[in-house]
Formats: C-alpha cells, structure tokens, sequence
C-alpha cells in the first residue's frame, strides 16, 4: 500500500513539475522572439493624444455624439503616386471613401474602416465619384433612431446615406444628389460641398453648405448657404438662402447651445491688407457668428481657432467641428503634422481634439492646438470584450475589415493586421482595479507559425505580465481564442500589446 502511494506521489510531483517547467520553457520561448527586436516608429509620444489616429489619414472631421461615445466621420486622405512609386501631394481626387472612429473616452480610439462611396468602388451612392467632407445626425423617426450621413461628391453636391447604426451599414435612400447644381439659389456659389446639418428643438432639420470666394468679394463672399430639410431629413422643405459670413470659404459647422445658434466656418486666404469689410478675422481661421434662429441672421462673433500652422507649423486648410461630450466641450480639427513627420509630400491631413472653453457671456474662448490633445474621459475597462483596432497609439501596423462579427458593433469589424515583429497598439488609461486579473484571452487566425503577443501594463519598456502564442489557425478567417496566465497588475495603467512574427490578425481582447 505504501509503495503504491509512493509512486503515486511520485506521478503526481512528476506531472506537476512536468506542467510548471513546461509553461516556464513556453514562456521563456515567446520571450525570445522579442529579445533584441525594435519597435516600429511610432509618430506620437506615448503622452500625446494627438493626432487621434496615425495608421490612416482623417481630414474634415465631423462628430456625432451619441449615447456615450463619439462618433467622428473624416474625409479619407489616400496616397497618390507617380509611375515610380513615390508619394505625390494629394489633390484630393482618389477620395472616394469616408473614414469613421469611435470613443468612448476621447482617448481610445475604435476603427470601424471606411465607406465606400461613388461608382470607383462600387460604393454605397453609385451615382457620384468623390467623398469629401462628411456631416453626421441622427434623428427619432417613428419611434426609431435614423442616422443621416451627408458628404460631398467633389465640389458640385451633396449627397445623403441613411442606417439605423452609426457606423453602419449605410444605404443611398435617394439614388441621386440632395443638392446639385440645379438647385435653386446657387448659381453664386462656386464650391457645392462642405455640409453641417443641426436639428431645432421642434425636430425641423436644418443643411449648410457651399464655398468659395467669387472674384472680388473677399470680404463678403456670400456663398455660404442654409435650407430646411423636410422631416424625412433626405429632401428640401424650402429653398436654400444665402449665409452672409464675414470672409467665408468653407467648413461650416453649426451648434445650438443654449437659445442661441454658432455658425462657424473657416474663413479665406485673401490678404487682409487689401480687403474690406468691418469683420477680418485672420487668415484660414475657425470665425463664428450668432443667431437666435438656425436661417439667421447672423452676428459675427470672432475667431475660434486660428490656421493650425500657428500651433505646428504647417499650413493648410482648415476644418473643424465643435461637441459637448460628458459635460465639456471639444474642438475636432485636421492637421498636416502626421504628414510632415512621416517626410511624405503635402495635403495628407489627421484629426486632432482639444478642449473649448467658453466665457460667462457665451463667447468661446480661442482654442489652442496641442499635441497633447485631452484628457481622458473616465478609463478604459479591461474585463469587457474589447476591439484589437481601439488604441491610443499604434506603429506598423494597418486594420482591415473581417466577416467575423464584432461582439458590440456587430457585422462592422475590424481587425488588427499586417504585423511584423517590433509592430505594437497601446491603450490609455486601462483599469485593472484592486486585485487585478487572472487570465487574458486574445481572439486570433493565423496562417503561419512562430508568431506570438507581448503584453505589457505599464510603460512599453517594462517588464511582460503575459505571452501568447499565436497558432497556426489554416486561414485568416478562422478565428480562435488563446487564453493565457497573466502577472499581478493592479490600478490604471497604460496597456501594450507588441507583435512579434506575421502573417496574423488580431481581433478582440479581454481580462478575466
């Protein structure tokens, strides 16, 4: 009997010992592949939240509040090359897809990809070529929340796309442009493009647009416009009326705070020294106007935001859009900053955010750019499933879309993808609580071997709290989750997943 027991406590320890040293030797051979490697470059300092995405270019940032996250929608800057390869200075005309992001702390920012628009791709509004310049809302119809999607095809319309989800799936309800050069009243205006839409408290939708500055009429360009939307939100209950804005070019963005209206836009490139008018506010500035009606009149006001390049040094057009989320107000706007640190030629634009503060008689104080960007709203929880392609910073690596669905947006998902070794995302602010997780489990397809995940809390340098192998799943649409022991971390910290290997994607991730 006791030479059984023996034996068996033999086994036993020889299993333990067995399972232990088995898990060391697998750790410790995840770890080699990441000794010695380099991260990828990164284009944004691990305390910096600005531009709020480096892996795609965003420009004409428009964002939506809704429920507790912000939506933005962006002109989607793509490259364009010459026979040779090289980069050329973009001119806007490969643009025919919308990019779109979410948060739900201004830090972390999730990528719902692109909206394929126009004939080129085959897109959602089949009848028009390029994309530029969105403009979102959402209204209560029936019962039901609609989201409308407005954008610009080039400088001669507006269209509409409707959904029943922020980030889609959208659909052309009209077959055809909203507004369109045969609409009445705009004959004087040379740029059909740029919309803003704003809802009054009786329901009545409201949609500005246009642009340019006909000759001679720096001062007063009149080619702003204004039109009551009918209740349906895709057709006109009136005709459009002209916007008499001091120094007008584009980008108009409209809000209701309070019983009052701001109308903001972004004024022209004409020399001020040279130029009439009682109201010059500074060149390619963010101005503002007032009113106690969404038609008008309007009270010029000042400036918001002066040209970017005052705060980084690279001039450029200049567009903007202005929310209250959570009880503070933001200021959404593009830069060409990403675009000059990464060497390439001119026009490549990425969002920026930064607070707005205004003063007790409703005037808004000047808005000052940073790289820095805002503080984060709340933390980041680790315990839910959360999306690979939300970050906070990111190099080497690229999203695209994927058939599997995602556990909170459904069929709009991402993944992480394109990897190599040194490639890294980085999340703001994760919040482990008290006593910290257990477990964390990766959602993963593999079509190679040899490929794996660090995961770090803390600062990129520090010490792994867990690797995770990444199988060889036979296909980048077979998915599997791979759950692995993790090292005490407890409290806020920043949190890094680093890659190491290729030929992977990564899908979602949690805690437990």
């Amino acid at each position: 009997m006791q030479f059984r027991k023996r034996v068996l406590m033999l086994l036993l320890l020889a299993v333990i010992l067995f399972t232990g040293m088995g898990r060391l030797y697998a750790e410790d051979d995840l770890a080699s592949l990441f000794e010695g490697i380099r991260l990828a470059t990164g284009y944004k300092y691990f305390h910096h939240h600005n531009p709020i995405m480096t892996h795609r270019f965003g420009a004409d940032p428009y964002a939506l509040v809704y429920k507790d996250r912000v939506y933005v929608y962006m002109t989607h800057d793509i490259y364009r090359y010459d026979s040779k390869g090289n980069i050329l200075e973009n001119d806007y005309s490969q643009i025919h897809t919308l990019n779109r992001l979410s948060s739900a702390d201004l830090v972390n920012w999730t990528d719902h990809g692109t909206i394929e628009i126009g004939r080129r791709y085959l897109g959602k509004a089949k009848w028009a070529d390029k994309s530029w310049a969105p403009a979102a809302i959402y209204k209560n119809i029936d019962g039901q929340d609609k989201f409308f999607l407005y954008f610009a095809d080039n400088a001669n319309g507006v269209g509409v796309l409707t959904s029943d989800n922020p980030v889609g799936p959208f659909t052309d309800p009209l077959g055809k442009a909203l507004i369109s050069r045969s609409t009445a009243n705009v004959g004087g205006v040379p740029w059909l493009f740029d919309p803003a839409v704003v809802i009054d408290d009786n329901g009545k939708g409201y949609l500005y647009f246009g642009g340019g500055v006909p000759e001679g009429k720096e001062a007063m360009p009149n080619s702003g416009r204004v039109v009551e939307l009918g209740e349906d939100m895709i057709s006109l209950a009136g005709t459009p009326e002209v916007v008499e804005a001091p120094y007008f070019f584009e980008a108009a963005f409209v809000n209701k705070i309070g019983d009052t209206y701001y109308y903001s836009y972004c004024s022209n490139w004409a020399d001020r020294s040279k130029a009439g008018g009682v109201h010059k506010p500074s060149t390619a500035s963010i101005a503002y106007m007032t009113s106690d009606h969404p038609m008008g009149p309007w009270e010029y006001q000042g400036e918001i935001f002066r040209n970017p390049g005052i705060f980084f040094g690279v001039w450029g057009n200049n567009h903007h859009s202005l929310i209250e989320f959570k009880g503070k107000w933001y200021l959404f706007y593009h830069t060409e900053l990403l675009r000059q640190q990464m060497g390439i030629a001119n026009g490549y634009r990425s969002t920026h955010v930064d607070k707005v503060e205004f003063n007790d008689d409703g005037s808004i104080k000047p808005v000052i750019g940073s790289k820095k960007g805002v503080e984060q709203v709340g933390s980041l929880n680790p315990y839910q499933i959360n999306e690979a392609e939300t970050m906070a910073w990111c190099a080497g690596i690229s999203t695209g879309r994927t058939t599997e669905p995602s556990h909170e947006f459904g069929q709009i998902n991402m993944v992480v993808k394109e990897m190599s070794t040194g490639s890294y995302i980085g999340l703001a602010g994760v919040d482990f609580g008290e006593e910290g997780p257990e477990t964390f489990t990766a959602k993963v397809a593999s079509v190679t071997d040899g490929n794996a995940i660090k995961i770090v809390a803390g600062m990129i340098n520090d010490e792994a709290i867990a690797y995770l192998k990444v199988p060889n799943t036979g296909s980048l649409d077979n998915f599997v989750e791979v759950t692995v022991d993790v090292k005490k971390v407890t409290g806020k910290k920043d949190l890094f997943f680093i890659f190491a290997g290729d030929g992977f994607c990564f899908d979602a991730w949690r805690f437990e």
